[in-house]
């Protein structure tokens, strides 16, 4: 699952993709709305995490800009801006959700996990896709991994690589493209 942060404030960014990622997500930074707004357009993902604060385009723009072309991907500002005039500009600029900083990172975990069972790349998590090979079986929906039926431990960052070598399907892949 791929998601696009748009966080201009360097230490949240870099915290919250660290977490992210060690929950098995692929996370995207830009750093400024401009930016944000251009890697939305190149990539679809699966879900996106919106500053209102940032240089050059503020996020209500960027949201507008989105929700242009794309109304199906799910968008959740996380923004210091907590007035519910601020929260109905937000959901009117067509955002799905709103998170007021400073939040728990357990709750972004389940609004992420809610927006993504809803949406198109739910669709793979609720069908629980089942990756095979030879006896090797990856279980997308859990993020589980058996072999011959026995479940094999795995921490988030392990099953990410896994499941990435599988998925690229016999095809030796780079350094660079494992690290990324």
């Amino acid at each position: 699952m791929s998601i696009l942060f748009i966080e201009d404030e360097p230490k949240v960014a870099t915290s919250l993709q660290k977490g992210l990622e060690e929950n098995g997500f692929e996370v995207d930074l830009a750093p400024d709305g401009a930016v944000g707004r251009h890697m939305a357009s190149q990539k679809a993902y699966d879900l996106i995490l919106l500053d209102i604060n940032l240089p050059f385009v503020n996020g209500y723009e960027v949201c507008r800009s989105i929700r242009s072309t794309n109304t199906e991907v799910p968008i959740i500002m996380v923004t210091a801006r907590g007035t519910v005039d601020e929260k109905i500009s937000g959901f009117d600029a067509g955002a799905d959700d709103y998170m007021v900083k400073p939040f728990d990172f357990r709750e972004l975990l389940a609004r992420i996990r809610v927006f993504l069972k809803r949406g198109g790349g739910g669709k793979e998590m609720n069908e629980g896709l089942i990756l095979r090979v030879a006896d090797l079986e990856l279980n997308t929906a859990s993020q589980t991994a058996s072999r011959q039926g026995m479940p094999i431990v795995l921490t988030a960052k392990e099953y990410a690589l896994l499941e990435f070598l599988v998925r690229s399907n016999g095809r030796v892949v780079t350094r660079a493209e494992i690290t990324e």
